[in-house]
Order: structure tokens, then sequence, then C-alpha cells
């Protein structure tokens, strides 16, 4: 669960470091996600790793293009509006997703279809471990791994941290502003899509509302690891797992959902910039 909070929070993370708000339709991305990978499974070699993966990418590629979608006609044309503004659009865009997915796939839950071959560990023969749980943390490791050398050692990457640290300037020395941004949806957009692709096979079931709570969960990893901050989302989605699962397992377990945002409370009372974060003075 930690693994695809992470995968969820880093797309939060990343808009909000280039443009400074919360796009709070990226949870419905999530959705979008799990519901390309029903769609198309059936076109792929049914329980193979092959096929499995091919329809991880095909869904990811359908979200970014989505995500770009959304920036370009959505939340573009009020860059340079109030944050107020652009908050509201947000809300606005993640109930058209989820309406529009009601309307078109039903309210009704869906079987997932089962992507990889699946089978069961014991290491030391108290454990069980299921394969779709070692796939979950595979697979967002590798993820993690190649996003962080995209940002620190790619063109891309440096443009991207020049727009977040000064849009004004990075227009000056030639960076498209525009690109950047397009870009860091469809990043984030396509994280969004593996994590929804991830959170189906774990649990075999998909529905139209099923990114409301990952995704408020996901934006509490976030402001637990520090907002902007990606190895901080990153970190902030596993503490938020691991603490979720333990407190599922005692006799608090009715509460796991409650936890969740009373440690965003905490944070933000106690340590506001996140655990990773770092305080930042704005000059008004």
């Amino acid at each position: 669960m930690g693994a695809i909070y992470a995968l969820i929070a880093l797309g939060y993370t990343m808009v909000y470091g280039v443009l400074r708000f919360i796009n709070f339709a990226h949870s419905d991305v999530f959705m979008v996600g799990a519901y390309a990978g029903f769609f198309l499974a059936p076109y792929f070699t049914a329980k193979s790793i092959g096929g499995g993966l091919a329809v991880l990418c095909a869904a990811m590629v359908i979200c970014a293009i989505l995500g770009v979608a959304i920036e370009r006609f959505a939340y573009r044309p009020l860059r340079s509006s109030s944050k107020l503004n652009v908050l509201i659009t947000a809300i606005g865009v993640s109930l058209l997703l989820e309406n529009a997915a009601q309307l078109f796939w039903k309210a009704t839950p869906r079987a997932f279809p089962v992507l990889f071959p699946t089978t069961t560990f014991k290491p030391g023969g108290t454990i069980t471990l299921s394969s779709n749980q070692v796939l979950v943390l595979v697979v967002t490791i590798i993820l993690l791994l190649m996003l962080q050398f995209l940002i620190f050692k790619t063109k891309m990457g440096k443009a991207m941290r020049a727009v977040s640290f000064n849009p004004t300037a990075a227009s000056l020395v030639g960076i498209s502003n525009d690109k950047v941004i397009s870009f860091t949806f469809a990043l984030g957009s396509a994280l969004a899509a593996a994590g929804g692709i991830l959170y189906a096979v774990y649990y075999q079931s998909i529905q139209p509302l099923m990114g409301v709570l990952p995704g408020l969960k996901a934006f509490v990893a976030a402001v637990l690891g520090g907002i902007g901050n990606v190895p901080g989302a990153a970190l902030g989605g596993l503490i938020l797992g691991i603490v979720e699962t333990f407190v599922k397992g005692s006799r608090w377990s009715t509460f796991s959902d409650a936890i969740a945002f009373a440690v965003l409370i905490i944070i933000l009372v106690f340590k506001p910039a996140g655990i990773l974060g770092k305080v930042q003075v704005e000059k008004v």
C-alpha cells in the first residue's frame, strides 16, 4: 500500500513543485489508469509477465495523454489567475472524470482481470507473501529509480528543476515553460496510471470512485514527506502505508482511515514543511 501511495503522491508533488498548486484531479487519473488496464487486458496474453507489462505501459501512455489534455484545456488558461480559481477547477475536473466514468462504465464494481502469473512465497516459513505484493514493490522501486534518473541526469529533468526554482528566469534562458509543465503532467499521470494498475492487480476490483480515498491518502503522504520533494513523497507513501497496515492489524482497525488524516494534522502542526521538505519564506 505504501508503494502505491508513493506512486500517486509523486504526481501531486511534481505538479506542486512546478506550478505551486494541488492537482486534485490526479486521483481520478489513477482510476482511469485502472480502467484502461481493464479494457486493454483482453488484447494481450493473459497471465504472462510480458502481457502484464504491456498493459501497464499502454495504460501509462493513455493517462499521460489525459494528463497533458487536462493541463492544456483546464489549467493553462488559468495560469495567471488566482490559486483559488485553479483549485476549484481541479475539483471540477475531478468530479467530471468521476461522473463520466459512472456514465460510460457504470458504477458497478468490476472484477479486474489477472495480468500476471500468481504464486505465494513463505520466506522463513512464518511469513506468506503473494507474487502480487512482490510485483507492486519491484515495479514501484524501478519506476522511482527511473524518475530519479530523469530528474537529475537528463536535460528535461534539469529544465523541470529550473522551472520549479524560478519559471521567469527559466524562460529567459530559453526553456519552454509550457513544454516542461506539460511533460510534468504527463509524467505524473503516467505514474498514477501505474499505481492504478498495481492497485487493481492487488485488490482485483475497480469502480469509478476507487481513486478518492487512495488519492486523499497519497496527498497526505506527499505532505508528510514534504510537498514538492520527490524523495519525500516516496518516503511519505511508504511510512503511511506501514502505519496504516499496522493499525489494521490491531484492535483499532476500524480507525485505519482516520489515522492517515490524524497524521496530516500532526505534521501540519509540528512540521509543516514535511520530513524532507524545507521551510520557504515568501515575500509579499
